[in-house]
């Protein structure tokens, strides 16, 4: 039996899981769950890192409470492109700033005036996106930021926790791939994108491929969990890399949605695709396990709902999602649609008033009450996923026979619903927890124990079966696509980050 112990940590909260594999089937089982909140002091949000890291060691020495001491691995994925700077010591500079933060406003659009949005992306096949960790770098180089001064190493958030859990520094190479720092052909940093924008070459670390064994646990981490042969491993660190690496295929051309906070909505490749056609859809390349590529765009997903239900506990009204879902159930079906990728959506605030002067403006139904809300995001999401899998289609030739969706939104069976109604394609539903199945199967494959990402997903096949959803009503929901876009077509902010002219 092989024990992993798996922490995916996203952008609201973090699990810790023990993952055992008997040989033929792998399973999960949660030991531990934190929230992930982030802070704002002195005009600036960060990540609350030292939090998580107190919350990481707890979950650790609760999964070895539950394996009796006999814990093998350990791997930490999160979200990506949010990074902290370290001293020549080693030591924290300041939290790492969120990438919702106010700084990174009109950082992109500067940057290309030194280097332009083409020929960026040539370097870089990453999807141009404001919150990309070089657009931030850049905003700090701009605003002559003391940190970079004295900074001496960047890691991206799995890579500092893995530091701390294990004392040694290296950037992974999927979560890496997000920073648009790193030439995905070569593998390797592009540090002449880093240079002509004027951010140190000293910052990027030595970087190594996913299912690395990094080494032993610190001795005083090892003491505080109670665990003595246990290594740390970096899996695939970016939480869609070890989503995707948990999807059970069928076929190679299927698409995948991993559904939580945000939306990646993609096809799995063997080589990075940077061409025209890309650039124009705005696809991404990011590196994924075993050498693969996960092409992708990135949609903004149910941060909209979460923002809502914030917005609405403010008011006195705690609902859980699964009663905002079965709300949503019972309003009136395709009445307004928003684009869920407009920049008016990026920052946290009071998300339904943002939706219904949206609407408004469209000259669309105004949803008032929050079951007409909730339903407008479900469907606009639903819709967005087609508009999205088109723009793949037409820059790959691909036509992907079935929907793979795995993450939270697994469990979101209207969203389910509505996914394969609006596309006109098959779904299949999970596993839900995709991140933690995938970030221990990896480091499996670290410790010998599975040899292949096609072995992996026979494992996961094995041990998870799928939902699936047939499309239904599609005269209904083409009409209703229609509508949606021209509302796409209409953002109220700057360009949607994801459609280049």
């Amino acid at each position: 039996m092989t024990t992993a112990v798996a922490v995916d940590i996203g952008a609201q909260s973090g699990r810790v899981a023990l993952g055992r594999f008997d040989g033929e089937r792998l399973s999960i089982e949660e030991v531990h769950r934190f929230p992930n909140v982030p802070v704002h002091a002195g005009g600036t949000l960060y990540w609350d890192v030292l939090g998580l890291y107190g919350h990481v060691v707890d979950g650790l020495s609760a999964a070895a409470r539950t394996a009796d001491g006999e814990v093998d691995s350990v791997g930490v994925d999160t979200w990506g492109v949010d990074f902290a700077l370290l001293d020549r010591a080693g030591r924290l500079v300041q939290n790492p700033v969120h990438h919702r933060d106010r700084r990174i406003e009109g950082a992109m659009e500067r940057a290309f005036d030194r280097i332009p949005a083409r020929e960026l992306y040539e370097r870089t096949g990453i999807q141009l996106m404001p919150i990309n960790t070089v657009f931030q770098l850049s905003a700090m180089v701009e605003s002559g930021d003391p940190a970079l001064e004295i900074a001496e190493t960047l890691l991206l958030i799995p890579d500092l926790l893995h530091d701390w859990l294990g004392g040694v520094a290296r950037c992974e190479l999927t979560n890496a791939t997000t920073s648009q720092c790193l030439d995905p052909r070569a593998q390797a940093w592009a540090l002449d994108v880093a240079d002509r924008l004027a951010i140190p070459r000293r910052l990027f670390a030595e970087l190594v491929p996913p299912g690395t064994v990094l080494g032993p646990l610190l001795p005083e981490v090892a003491d505080r969990a109670r665990l003595r042969r246990t290594v740390v491993v970096a899996p695939a660190t970016h939480d869609t890399a070890s989503a995707v690496a948990a999807v059970p295929f069928r076929f190679s051309e299927s698409v995948y949605i991993s559904s939580g906070t945000w939306s990646l909505v993609g096809l799995e490749l063997t080589d990075p695709l940077i061409d025209d056609a890309a650039f124009a859809a705005n696809l991404t390349n990011e590196g994924g396990a075993a050498g693969t590529f996960r092409l992708l765009r990135n949609v903004t997903g149910l941060w909209l709902l979460h923002e809502c239900r914030n917005a609405w506990a403010l008011e006195g009204d705690d609902w859980t999602f699964d009663e905002l879902v079965r709300l949503a159930e019972q309003a009136p079906a395709l009445r307004s649609f928003i684009e869920p990728n407009d920049p008016a959506f990026l920052a946290p605030g009071d998300m339904p008033d943002r939706i219904r002067r949206r609407c408004a403006a469209t000259g669309q139904d105004v949803p008032q009450e929050p079951a007409a809300v909730v339903r407008c995001i479900l469907e606009s999401l639903a819709l967005k996923y087609r508009q999205t899998i088109e723009l793949i289609e037409r820059a790959t030739g691909l036509n992907p026979p079935e929907i793979h969706v795995v993450g939270g939104g697994a469990r979101n069976e209207p969203l389910c619903r509505w996914t394969a109604a609006a596309t006109g394609l098959p779904v299949l539903a999970g596993p839900a927890e995709a991140t933690l199945i995938g970030n221990a199967a990896v480091q499996a494959m670290a410790l010998g124990e599975l040899s292949s990402l096609d072995e992996v997903r026979e494992v996961v096949r094995a041990s998870f079966a799928p939902v699936a959803y047939e499309p239904l009503e599609r005269a209904r929901w083409d009409e209703a696509y229609a509508r949606f876009l021209l509302v796409s077509d209409r953002p109220a902010g700057a360009r949607e980050p994801g459609l280049v002219a």
